[in-house]
Protein backbone atom coordinates (compact mmCIF):
# COMPACT_ATOMS: atom_id res chain seq x y z
CA UNK A 1 0.00 0.00 0.00
CA UNK A 2 0.98 3.35 -1.24
CA UNK A 3 1.26 6.32 1.60
CA UNK A 4 0.65 9.33 -0.07
CA UNK A 5 2.69 12.31 1.75
CA UNK A 6 1.08 15.67 1.32
CA UNK A 7 3.21 18.49 0.98
CA UNK A 8 0.81 20.99 2.43
CA UNK A 9 -1.23 22.77 4.93
CA UNK A 10 -4.24 23.55 2.97
CA UNK A 11 -7.20 22.10 5.31
CA UNK A 12 -9.26 22.45 1.90
CA UNK A 13 -7.25 19.95 -0.04
CA UNK A 14 -6.58 17.07 3.09
CA UNK A 15 -10.39 17.23 3.41
CA UNK A 16 -10.61 16.86 -0.06
CA UNK A 17 -8.10 13.65 -0.43
CA UNK A 18 -10.26 12.06 2.87
CA UNK A 19 -13.50 12.13 1.22
CA UNK A 20 -11.83 10.75 -1.82
CA UNK A 21 -10.78 7.90 0.69
CA UNK A 22 -7.26 8.67 0.98
CA UNK A 23 -5.52 9.27 4.66
CA UNK A 24 -2.61 11.36 3.84
CA UNK A 25 0.34 12.14 5.88
CA UNK A 26 0.77 16.18 6.35
CA UNK A 27 4.15 17.12 6.03
CA UNK A 28 4.59 21.08 5.77
CA UNK A 29 6.99 22.15 3.37
CA UNK A 30 7.99 25.76 4.74
CA UNK A 31 9.11 26.91 0.90
CA UNK A 32 8.59 30.70 0.68
CA UNK A 33 6.34 31.49 -1.69
CA UNK A 34 7.35 35.07 -2.53
CA UNK A 35 10.68 33.68 -4.19
CA UNK A 36 9.41 32.90 -7.39
CA UNK A 37 7.54 36.21 -8.47
CA UNK A 38 7.04 37.40 -11.66
CA UNK A 39 6.56 34.15 -13.27
CA UNK A 40 3.71 33.74 -15.39
CA UNK A 41 0.53 32.14 -13.73
CA UNK A 42 0.63 28.54 -15.12
CA UNK A 43 4.69 28.64 -14.57
CA UNK A 44 4.34 30.01 -11.23
CA UNK A 45 1.52 27.04 -10.03
CA UNK A 46 3.96 24.55 -11.36
CA UNK A 47 6.70 25.86 -10.04
CA UNK A 48 5.99 26.44 -6.40
CA UNK A 49 4.57 22.92 -6.39
CA UNK A 50 8.31 20.94 -7.34
CA UNK A 51 9.62 23.29 -5.03
CA UNK A 52 7.27 22.21 -2.18
CA UNK A 53 7.17 18.85 -3.21
CA UNK A 54 11.26 18.79 -3.42
CA UNK A 55 11.86 20.53 0.21
CA UNK A 56 9.47 17.61 1.70
CA UNK A 57 10.95 14.94 -0.58
CA UNK A 58 14.58 15.79 0.65
CA UNK A 59 13.79 14.63 4.14
CA UNK A 60 15.07 11.53 5.89
CA UNK A 61 12.31 10.63 7.69
CA UNK A 62 9.59 9.56 5.13
CA UNK A 63 7.69 6.57 5.09
CA UNK A 64 9.83 4.15 2.87
CA UNK A 65 6.81 3.48 0.41
CA UNK A 66 6.09 7.38 0.00
CA UNK A 67 4.50 9.42 -2.51
CA UNK A 68 4.94 12.94 -1.88
CA UNK A 69 2.70 15.51 -3.19
CA UNK A 70 2.93 19.14 -3.85
CA UNK A 71 0.54 21.84 -4.90
CA UNK A 72 0.14 25.39 -5.11
CA UNK A 73 -2.54 27.43 -6.43
CA UNK A 74 -2.86 30.75 -8.20
CA UNK A 75 -5.90 32.62 -9.84
CA UNK A 76 -5.10 34.17 -12.97
CA UNK A 77 -6.74 37.48 -14.14
CA UNK A 78 -6.09 39.69 -16.53
CA UNK A 79 -2.88 37.68 -17.37
CA UNK A 80 -1.84 38.49 -13.66
CA UNK A 81 -1.28 35.51 -10.99
CA UNK A 82 -2.97 35.74 -7.40
CA UNK A 83 -2.01 34.32 -5.03
CA UNK A 84 -3.13 34.87 -1.00
CA UNK A 85 -4.28 38.52 -0.63
CA UNK A 86 -1.58 40.56 1.13
CA UNK A 87 -4.13 42.08 3.54
CA UNK A 88 -7.93 42.91 3.65
CA UNK A 89 -7.75 46.03 1.75
CA UNK A 90 -6.01 44.00 -1.17
CA UNK A 91 -8.59 40.88 -0.69
CA UNK A 92 -11.45 44.12 -1.13
CA UNK A 93 -9.41 45.62 -4.23
CA UNK A 94 -9.16 41.86 -5.91
CA UNK A 95 -13.33 41.27 -5.48
CA UNK A 96 -14.12 44.62 -6.74
CA UNK A 97 -11.84 43.08 -9.80
CA UNK A 98 -12.88 39.82 -9.99
CA UNK A 99 -16.93 40.70 -9.63
CA UNK A 100 -19.19 39.98 -12.67
CA UNK A 101 -16.00 38.40 -14.42
CA UNK A 102 -14.57 34.64 -14.90
CA UNK A 103 -11.19 33.88 -14.14
CA UNK A 104 -8.75 30.88 -14.27
CA UNK A 105 -7.67 29.21 -11.74
CA UNK A 106 -4.21 27.18 -12.02
CA UNK A 107 -3.29 24.52 -9.67
CA UNK A 108 0.17 23.05 -10.28
CA UNK A 109 0.65 19.28 -8.63
CA UNK A 110 3.92 17.45 -8.75
CA UNK A 111 4.27 13.88 -7.66
CA UNK A 112 7.58 12.01 -6.34
CA UNK A 113 8.26 8.44 -5.83
CA UNK A 114 10.40 8.15 -2.80
CA UNK A 115 11.21 4.49 -3.47
CA UNK A 116 11.72 5.08 -7.48
CA UNK A 117 13.22 8.51 -7.63
CA UNK A 118 10.93 9.43 -10.20
CA UNK A 119 9.19 12.45 -9.97
CA UNK A 120 6.45 13.84 -12.59
CA UNK A 121 4.56 17.41 -12.71
CA UNK A 122 1.48 19.27 -14.27
CA UNK A 123 -0.69 21.44 -13.98
CA UNK A 124 -4.78 21.47 -13.83
CA UNK A 125 -6.94 24.87 -14.97
CA UNK A 126 -10.55 25.83 -14.02
CA UNK A 127 -12.17 28.72 -15.08
CA UNK A 128 -14.36 30.33 -12.27
CA UNK A 129 -17.38 32.25 -12.91
CA UNK A 130 -17.79 35.24 -10.30
CA UNK A 131 -21.16 36.89 -8.88
CA UNK A 132 -22.09 40.62 -9.19
CA UNK A 133 -21.42 40.52 -5.65
CA UNK A 134 -21.97 44.44 -4.31
CA UNK A 135 -19.40 46.00 -2.17
CA UNK A 136 -21.00 45.58 1.06
CA UNK A 137 -21.23 41.68 0.30
CA UNK A 138 -17.15 41.98 -0.71
CA UNK A 139 -16.75 43.84 2.39
CA UNK A 140 -19.07 41.45 4.58
CA UNK A 141 -17.11 38.40 2.83
CA UNK A 142 -13.74 39.69 3.94
CA UNK A 143 -14.27 40.67 7.30
CA UNK A 144 -15.06 36.91 7.62
CA UNK A 145 -10.77 36.73 7.17
CA UNK A 146 -11.24 33.81 4.69
CA UNK A 147 -10.31 35.33 1.49
CA UNK A 148 -7.10 36.30 3.42
CA UNK A 149 -6.19 32.51 3.56
CA UNK A 150 -6.63 30.92 -0.10
CA UNK A 151 -5.53 31.64 -3.38
CA UNK A 152 -7.64 34.31 -5.48
CA UNK A 153 -9.41 35.23 -2.19
CA UNK A 154 -12.21 33.09 -2.29
CA UNK A 155 -13.71 29.23 -2.14
CA UNK A 156 -16.28 27.62 -3.57
CA UNK A 157 -16.34 25.28 -0.09
CA UNK A 158 -16.76 27.57 2.34
CA UNK A 159 -18.32 31.04 2.62
CA UNK A 160 -17.53 32.17 -0.40
CA UNK A 161 -18.86 29.46 -2.55
CA UNK A 162 -22.50 31.67 -2.88
CA UNK A 163 -20.43 34.08 -4.56
CA UNK A 164 -19.24 31.69 -7.95
CA UNK A 165 -22.20 31.31 -9.91
CA UNK A 166 -20.48 28.58 -11.94
CA UNK A 167 -17.22 26.72 -12.93
CA UNK A 168 -15.77 24.74 -16.10
CA UNK A 169 -13.08 21.89 -15.28
CA UNK A 170 -12.68 20.19 -12.53
CA UNK A 171 -14.57 21.95 -9.28
CA UNK A 172 -11.95 19.77 -7.21
CA UNK A 173 -8.45 21.93 -8.39
CA UNK A 174 -10.54 24.70 -7.42
CA UNK A 175 -10.45 23.29 -4.11
CA UNK A 176 -6.84 22.85 -4.14
CA UNK A 177 -5.98 19.75 -5.67
CA UNK A 178 -7.51 18.08 -9.14
CA UNK A 179 -8.01 13.79 -8.27
CA UNK A 180 -8.12 12.93 -11.74
CA UNK A 181 -5.15 14.93 -12.53
CA UNK A 182 -3.05 12.89 -9.28
CA UNK A 183 -4.74 9.47 -10.28
CA UNK A 184 -3.13 10.61 -13.66
CA UNK A 185 0.28 11.36 -12.61
CA UNK A 186 0.33 8.15 -10.44
CA UNK A 187 -0.37 5.95 -13.21
CA UNK A 188 2.45 8.04 -14.97
CA UNK A 189 5.03 6.46 -11.99
CA UNK A 190 3.42 3.32 -12.25
CA UNK A 191 1.39 4.03 -9.02
CA UNK A 192 -1.84 2.41 -8.41
CA UNK A 193 -4.75 5.30 -7.55
CA UNK A 194 -6.94 2.65 -5.43
CA UNK A 195 -3.77 1.44 -3.63
CA UNK A 196 -3.87 4.90 -1.31
CA UNK A 197 -7.41 4.19 -0.06
CA UNK A 198 -7.64 3.62 3.39
CA UNK A 199 -9.08 0.10 2.08
CA UNK A 200 -6.89 -0.57 -0.49
CA UNK A 201 -7.47 -3.20 -3.07
CA UNK A 202 -5.47 -5.76 -4.85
Amino acid sequence: MTTLVLASASPARLATLRSAGIEPVVIVSGVDESQLDGLPPVELALRLAELKCAAVAARDDLPVDAVVLGCDSVLELDGQALGKPADAADAIRRWEAMRGRSAVLHTGHSLRDIPAGRSVAASAATTVHFAAVSDEEIRAYVATGEPLWVAGAFTVDGIGGAFVTGIEGDHHNVVGVSLPLVRSLLADLGRSWTGLWRTATP
